[in-house]
């Protein structure tokens, strides 16, 4: 992780959590993340649109140049990274697991610059399917920026953190990373993650994604 923001946001959901596998959303306490609030999201499940902003923090919307309540977080990201986003998604929902996403943002007139997602498990109601917590970080904060608003998005790289592997200390490095490069192939080989071998490592197919299996030393 390498913003403020998702570190904060990723401690705080840590100390909720305890031996859960994820906090209940009225656990949260904003004041308590007062210095990643501003760019922190809620995500809301809707039957036929995937998943849509019920809050977002102002530096996030700014970004942007609108309000995102409401609005689909789904459809943000670029047709051929909806797949992938899909099976990430289903990742954190199902699995508990924390993704932490980079991603190149584009304007109209094709400026560019990379952002820091991360997104983990939240109960609502004793379901983790319903909501899930989030920040979004720009890694570099142009003069454009809050001007021009971010049109597309294409995923750059990703990491999974698994419940096994989840740990208060954020200086250890968690073995588990993916292999994005070049034009993959956006299809979905099923919902469950289908074995393959990485460079001669097990890893496991999330749409074009390679999941690599580690583990801590």
């Amino acid at each position: 992780m390498q913003k403020t923001s998702s570190k904060t946001l990723y401690q705080y959901w840590n100390l909720l959590r305890g031996a859960r596998s994820a906090p209940e959303r009225r656990d949260i306490d904003p004041t308590a993340i007062r210095e990643a609030l501003a760019y922190t999201f809620i995500l809301e499940a809707e039957e036929t649109t995937g998943y849509s902003f019920r809050l977002a923090g102002s530096h996030l919307c700014t970004a942007y140049c609108r309000e995102l309540k409401g609005r689909s977080f789904t459809k943000l990201w670029d047709e051929r990274d909806a797949d992938a986003m899909d099976t990430l998604v289903r990742a954190v929902t199902e699995d508990h697991a924390v993704a932490l996403v980079t991603f190149q943002g584009t304007t109209a007139v094709n400026t560019r610059t990379q952002f820091e997602t991360i997104l983990l498990p939240l109960r609502h109601n004793g379901s983790t399917h319903a909501r899930i917590l989030g920040a979004t970080t720009a890694l570099d904060e142009p003069y454009w920026l809050g001007v021009q608003p971010i049109l597309e998005q294409r995923i750059t790289g990703l990491r999974l953190i698994w419940p096994d592997d989840i740990t208060s200390d954020l200086g250890s490095d968690v073995d588990v990373a993916a292999n994005v490069s070049g034009e993959p192939p956006y299809s979905v080989p099923g919902m469950s993650a289908i074995p393959s071998q990485v460079f001669g490592r097990s890893a496991r197919r999330y749409a074009h994604l390679s999941v690599i299996d580690g583990g801590r030393q």
